[in-house]
C-alpha cells in the first residue's frame, strides 16, 4: 500500500514493526518492568504531565470507558461537549454508565462554544465533570481546548479529555490545561499499531475516584497504579505493542516535540491549501480545523465512493469517507504520525486526476 491517510490507524515507521518482531518477555519479569518504567516516563513528557500515567491494552474507546467509570457515580450531573460523532459516542458511554448527561452540542463542522460551555455551567451547578474531545475525526474540527478548560476550572470541574487524535501531534500540555483525564491511542500520532491506550490521571482525578461508584474492574486506576509500582500491569499487557511504543517514542522524543507540532501544522496548511486549490472546500470552520485530519466538503456530481475506489486501486491511497450522516457528504485525508508535506503534495496529484474521472 502506497500511503494509508486515514485519520487511524495510521503508517508505522519500519524500525516500529520490526520490534513488533522481537520475542515475547515476560511481562511479570524485570526486563517488562524496566520497559514499562521507560515508556512511562517518556509518555509524560509528550504529555507534558507529571500526573499518573497508564497503559492500557485496549482501543481509545476503552481508555474512554476507563475515565467515566474511573471518576464518576450513577446520577452523576456531566456536561457532555461534542460536535462530532466521536463526542455523541464520549456522550454515550457515559450515559451507559447511568451518568446524567446535560450535552452542548455545536453544529457538525463547527468547534464547541466556551461561552455556551459557561452558561450551561452556570445553569446546572450540581455538574461533576466536563467531557469533551479536544480533535474530532470525524468533521476535522479542533476545539479551544486551553479556553474551555479554563472556563471549566472557573467553576471547580473535572475535565475529562478525548485526545485521541490530537496529544503526541497537536500541543495538549496537560498541566498547564489542567486536564484531569486525558486519553490517547497507540495508532494515531503515536505511529504504532492499534491496541494501547494511554491514560493521564490529576489529583483531582484521583480524589473523584475515592468517591466514584461506577462499575469497574478491568479499567480500574488504582490496580494500574498498584501493580506500575512493581513493575507491571494488572492484566496481560499487549507485549509486543509495548515494544513498538519504546521505540516509537524515542523517535518523537529526537525529533522533539516542538518540531512534531510544526511540521502537522506545516502538513495541514498544505491540505488546507491544496484542498482549495482544487475548487474543494473544507467542510470544518478553517479557524479550527484540525492539523492531524482534513474534513473536505463533496461537492455535487461527485461520486464520493468512485474516488475512493479509484485512489486506492489505481493509486494505492487510502482516504476515509464520512461517518453517520456524513456519510457520501465528505471525504477525509488523515494526515498525523509518519507524514510529510511530500506525501500532502502526492495525494493532492493524484486528487486532481481522480476528481474529473469520478464526477458526473
Amino acid at each position: 500500500m502506497g500511503q494509508l491517510r486515514i485519520p487511524g490507524p495510521t503508517p508505522c515507521p519500519p524500525e516500529v514493526l520490526q520490534a513488533m518482531a522481537w520475542q515475547m518477555i515476560n511481562h511479570r519479569g524485570p526486563e517488562f518492568g524496566e520497559m514499562l518504567h521507560d515508556v512511562t516516563a517518556k509518555l509524560k513528557q509528550l504529555f507534558q504531565t507529571k500526573n499518573d500515567l497508564y497503559l492500557l491494552t485496549c482501543s481509545g474507546t476503552g481508555g474512554l470507558e476507563a475515565a467515566i467509570v474511573n471518576t464518576l457515580s450513577p446520577g452523576d450531573k456531566v456536561l457532555s461537549v461534542t460536535v462530532g460523532a466521536f463526542g455523541d459516542r464520549f456522550t454515550s458511554m457515559a450515559e451507559v454508565f447511568g451518568a446524567e448527561v446535560i450535552p452542548v452540542r455545536a453544529e457538525w463542522g463547527k468547534a464547541a462554544d466556551p461561552d455556551e460551555i459557561r452558561r450551561a455551567l452556570q445553569k446546572e451547578p450540581g455538574i461533576k465533570a466536563v467531557m469533551i474531545t479536544h480533535n474530532e475525526t470525524s468533521t476535522g474540527v479542533t476545539n479551544d481546548l486551553a479556553t474551555i478548560s479554563a472556563v471549566v476550572k472557573e467553576f471547580d470541574k473535572l475535565l475529562l479529555v478525548d485526545a485521541v487524535s490530537s496529544i503526541g501531534s497537536i500541543d495538549l500540555p496537560v498541566d498547564k490545561w489542567r486536564c484531569d483525564v486525558t486519553v490517547t491511542a497507540s495508532q494515531k500520532g503515536w505511529m504504532v499499531p492499534p491496541g494501547m491506550a494511554m491514560v493521564s490521571v490529576s489529583k483531582e482525578a484521583w480524589q473523584a475516584h475515592a468517591k466514584a461508584r461506577m462499575p469497574r474492574f478491568h479499567w480500574d486506576f488504582a490496580r494500574a497504579q498498584k501493580y506500575l509500582e512493581i513493575g507491571q500491569t494488572p492484566w496481560t499487557p499487549a507485549v509486543s505493542i509495548v515494544f513498538a511504543l519504546s521505540v516509537a517514542l524515542d523517535m518523537m522524543l529526537k525529533e522533539g516535540l516542538s518540531n512534531i507540532f510544526a511540521r502537522h501544522a506545516r502538513v495541514g496548511q498544505a491540505a488546507r491549501e491544496g484542498i482549495k486549490s482544487l475548487g474543494l472546500s473544507l467542510f470544518a470552520d478553517e479557524k479550527y480545523a484540525s492539523d492531524t485530519v482534513t474534513a473536505v466538503s463533496v461537492k455535487d456530481g461527485l461520486d464520493v465512493k468512485e474516488m475512493l475506489k479509484i485512489l486506492r486501486e489505481e493509486y494505492q491511497i487510502v482516504l476515509a469517507g464520512g461517518q453517520q450522516s456524513l456519510q457520501g457528504k465528505i471525504f477525509r485525508i488523515g494526515h498525523l504520525g509518519l507524514i510529510t508535506e511530500e506525501d500532502i503534495k502526492e495525494i493532492l496529484s493524484a486528487l486532481r486526476e481522480v476528481l474529473p474521472r469520478a464526477s458526473s
